[in-house]
């Protein structure tokens, strides 16, 4: 090995790492409002932030995850039962001492699902998983590290976010109503949308498509639409407005 390459290797040998964990934030809409997914940690003496309730994360395991995105969908899929249809990377926090254990960083996702496709399962090392209302800030229990920072940004983004995408189709089972779609963007922005304007943007674009059937009831039957590309998002031109 050229001496350069032994200095850097050693060099490197020296250096103390920083923790390195993974956190997903889960939406979804519930009972019309819109919900988070926390899990209680274990109770212990050795464990840090121990009964509190936090987001479904955990510790990169190099031997298992290719990718931080790899260990966030396995943390989830443990932590929950979850297994998460679309992530996005929201951002990454790291200091001397958002975690006891040591000098810590977090890589941070979030994804969006639909509450009828959902089983809660904890598992790992989770206590408990539940829901949680995200209007009802002040009725959250006290969460662990610095999650309650992390999930108001990650609500900030998504709002902002759902502003000019097609995020809130994740929040919906595969074949939905136009009706349904606007109901969607309505509870994450929590703020009414005027209906001809939102139709004629969500159909203006090539990411609609009609299935088959039509959903039929105690009303005028609707007709259902589909995703055409699942997994893709949507960018659209401009904002939503509310009516007047």
């Amino acid at each position: 090995m050229p001496r350069s390459s032994e200095s850097a290797a050693r060099a490197a040998a020296t250096i103390q790492r920083p923790l390195c964990t993974v956190d997903v934030v889960v939406f979804t809409v519930r009972e019309d409002q819109l919900h988070l997914l926390l899990v209680r940690r274990p109770e212990g003496r050795d464990e840090p932030q121990p009964g509190r309730w936090a987001l479904p994360g955990g510790f990169v395991d190099v031997a298992r995850d290719a990718s931080l995105e790899a260990c966030a969908e396995r943390k989830l899929r443990e932590k929950t039962g979850v297994v998460p249809p679309y992530l996005e990377q929201l951002g990454s926090w790291g200091d001397a001492t958002r975690d006891p254990r040591g000098w810590s960083a977090t890589h941070v996702y979030f994804t969006l699902m639909p509450s009828d496709e959902i089983e809660l399962q904890p598992g790992g090392n989770a206590e408990e998983a539940r829901w949680w209302p995200v209007d009802a800030e002040k009725r959250w229990p006290p969460l662990a590290f610095d999650h309650r920072r992390i999930v108001q940004q990650a609500v900030e983004r998504l709002r902002a976010k759902v502003e000019y995408t097609s995020l809130p189709a994740y929040l919906l089972p595969p074949a939905f109503t136009l009706t349904d779609l606007q109901r969607g963007y309505e509870t994450v922005l929590g703020r009414p949308l005027e209906k001809s304007a939102f139709r004629t943007r969500m159909l203006s674009v090539d990411w609609l498509e009609p299935v088959d059937r039509m959903r039929t009831g105690n009303f005028r039957p609707a007709q259902l639409y589909r995703v055409r590309r699942p997994g893709e998002l949507v960018f659209f031109p401009r904002t939503f407005y509310a009516p007047k």
